[in-house]
């Protein structure tokens, strides 16, 4: 599987099936995905294209999923909450920064619950922490407060 950052609109996601099938799916910042599925003889032609409400895009990974629902989950999007993973690029202003620096939490209301970076996830990261070129960031908070956020961790 590849992923793809789709500035302004979200992540695409390629995968190629044992058949040798192509699928994608585009996650849309709103929370939307579009799932396209592609012809074997000509991998350029789209078969099959959906665009899914979150809602709708939820309920397919229940029906090919069923097994991650634990009743200790927290599923935010119940609660009108959603978590994203916000890459900090090479190039961007915040690499080598403090993490309180960005004031997000403040600016946006979302808070950054973890860090991932290489093979390590940090848990909680506190205000002395020094981002990265290349760390991926997990934000929750509102849509609103999540796209802010993006805008914000996204400045060159």
């Amino acid at each position: 599987m590849s992923r793809t950052p789709l500035p302004g609109i979200g992540f695409r996601y390629d995968l190629t099936t044992r058949d040798r099938r192509q699928v994608s799916v585009v996650a849309h910042r709103d929370g939307g995905r579009t799932l396209s599925a592609y012809r074997t003889d000509d991998p350029d032609a789209c078969d099959l294209s959906l665009k899914l409400t979150s809602g709708e895009a939820a309920a397919l990974i229940d029906a090919l999923m069923p097994s991650h629902h634990s009743p200790n989950l927290l599923h935010t999007t119940d609660l009108g909450l959603v978590a994203e993973r916000i890459e900090i690029g090479a190039t961007s202003h915040w690499n080598g920064r403090l993490l309180g620096e960005t004031q997000l939490r403040t600016e946006t209301g979302a808070s950054i619950v973890a860090v991932l970076r290489r093979a390590e996830a940090i848990p909680s990261p506190t205000p002395d922490f020094r981002l990265a070129g290349g760390d991926t960031v997990i934000v929750i908070g509102t849509r609103e407060g999540v796209e802010a956020a993006a805008t914000i961790l996204g400045r060159e």
